[in-house]
């Protein structure tokens, strides 16, 4: 079924790629590009714009509120191939399941909602475990870690001719290695078995390399994009040290590759609370976060004001303000106007807009961006 748009795209002079190129580089803009990171499942049941337009999906969601393009390509950059799902016993609301990665998991049954799942037990422990994973799922070699370049290409458009930018997908260098030892897990092993969990810093970085080296000669990127998920709200789950001297270094190897084809804007979505670790992500040559959580962390204008010209922003609306209604939503906008208006920040809601958030309040939010920032 078509989808059909409630919503028109915003009045333009440049295309979406233009636009947020010269965003994201502090230069002047027809308007503020026009995105949102997405929203949780129970919003396409229980939101009645979603429900009654058929709307399933954020992909749809997009389309349905007529938001700028952009896109993101990548290869294999972690474990591959992934472990077969399996359910090992139900209960009343929850199962417990054997998980794509081979952790053990409590999670909802399917239907259940969109919490976090509670892990039993970690796919790896020992050296001897990781080397068994290593050679099964963390092979250079298996032949779908090589990339068709014709069949990509043949589905977007020529370079000359696209109009909204296209990123390049770098990975995580220890965000998903913590979802395979689990938060416990990776914290034990910086002490207990640091050469290990060097190794397994150092096999994604070579995952990540072989993917971009496939990709860089062959399509012309506006932004790098990576998602690394190691904070929570009291600050990065691994050391600082850790992360300073192990990870840091292997973001060094990609950024060079990436400047090497153009491309200075690299963001990752790490949620929580980054300032701790952001002074290496940005020598490491990570300079835009998103989707910058506000509760856990501060007001992005902290930050864009501390670090000011060297970090961007994308992301940044505080959800909990989304869903206390138009006073609250009005106020919290007005607070990032100059922001908005200096560059190198683009505003959407500070991860996926959750289902307490009311309809008409986000139409209400949807609006207003677009008088304020359209």
């Amino acid at each position: 079924m078509a989808i059909i748009p409630i919503r028109q795209k915003w009045n333009s002079s440049m295309t979406d790629r233009e636009r947020f190129n010269r965003q994201m580089h502090y230069q002047s803009v027809d308007r503020c590009f026009n995105m949102e990171f997405g929203y949780w499942k129970e919003n396409f049941s229980q939101w009645d714009i979603f429900r009654d337009n058929g709307i399933t999906n954020n992909a749809e969601a997009d389309i349905f509120f007529s938001f700028d393009r952009i896109q993101d390509i990548g290869g294999h950059t972690f474990m591959h191939p992934p472990i077969e799902r399996r359910v090992i016993e139900v209960k009343d609301k929850t199962q417990i399941i054997i998980n794509e990665e081979g952790l053990l998991a409590e999670v909802p049954l399917e239907g259940g909602g969109s919490s976090i799942p509670h892990f039993i037990k970690p796919a790896i422990v020992t050296p001897e475990d990781w080397a068994e994973y290593k050679e099964k799922h963390f092979n250079i070699n298996h032949p779908d870690r090589k990339l068709d370049i014709e069949a990509i290409k043949k589905r977007l458009p020529p370079c000359a001719e696209r109009d909204f930018p296209l990123g390049i997908y770098c990975g995580s260098m220890i965000g998903k290695i913590r979802d395979i030892l689990t938060f416990e897990g990776v914290a034990c092993a910086i002490f207990e078995e640091p050469e290990m969990l060097e190794d397994m810093v150092e096999t994604v970085c070579q995952l990540i390399e072989y993917s971009l080296d496939q990709l860089l000669p062959h399509f012309t990127f506006d932004y790098a994009s990576g998602w690394e998920d190691i904070c929570f709200k009291s600050g990065p789950i691994v050391t600082v040290d850790f992360f300073k001297n192990v990870v840091m270094p292997r973001y060094k190897r990609i950024d060079k590759k990436l400047k090497a084809h153009g491309i200075d804007i690299w963001y990752t979505d790490c949620d929580g609370d980054v300032r701790h670790i952001l002074p290496y992500f940005l020598e490491g040559g990570i300079n835009c976060l998103f989707p910058f959580e506000v509760n856990s962390c501060t007001h992005p204008g902290a930050l864009l004001d501390q670090y000011q010209g060297q970090l961007r922003i994308m992301g940044g609306v505080d959800k909990m303000e989304l869903g206390k209604g138009p006073q609250a939503i009005k106020a919290y906008l007005e607070s990032l106007e100059k922001y908005v208006a200096q560059g190198g920040f683009i505003p959407f809601c500070d991860h996926r807009c959750p289902p307490n958030v009311k309809p008409e309040d986000y139409l209400y939010y949807l609006d207003l961006k677009q008088k304020m920032f359209g």
